[in-house]
């Protein structure tokens, strides 16, 4: 791989584990730190990596209720798919993923070849968006 692809990467990687974080903390954040209750992509029926995996994880049985969930349009869908989710291990396979994503975009970051002391504003930002409370 040249020395040009190394940055696309590590932006591409970085902005893949941004986005699950994002997902899981809508999902599952406490509502005191980041000033919102949980579960506002699912009250919007957007197609996260939760809700994706969640599909693609569960029995029949809660991918049937599952969808029956996601067609109402009440706030009282969001605890029982949170609920699925964790049922599926959704949550640990988010915390997972993201990891993945971020440790795969810090290698690609290490590989573009300039002094370290130039990489390190990337690295800090890499940090400072995945260092988020949960």
């Amino acid at each position: 791989m040249g020395n040009q692809e190394h940055p696309y990467e590590f932006g591409k990687n970085l902005a893949i584990a941004f986005q699950i974080q994002c997902d899981y903390v809508d999902a599952f954040g406490d509502p005191e730190k980041f000033g919102k209750k949980p579960g506002g992509d699912i009250m919007a029926n957007k197609k996260t990596f939760l809700l994706l995996q969640a599909m693609k994880a569960a029995p029949p049985a809660q991918q049937k209720e599952l969808k029956q969930l996601l067609s109402l349009e009440t706030e009282n869908k969001i605890q029982p798919i949170l609920d699925i989710y964790k049922s599926c291990n959704v949550d640990e396979w988010a915390k997972e993923l993201k990891q993945k994503y971020f440790l795969n975009a810090l290698e690609h970051l290490e590989e573009v070849a300039v002094r370290s002391v130039r990489k390190k504003p990337l690295e800090e930002l890499a940090h400072y968006l995945m260092d988020r409370d949960v």
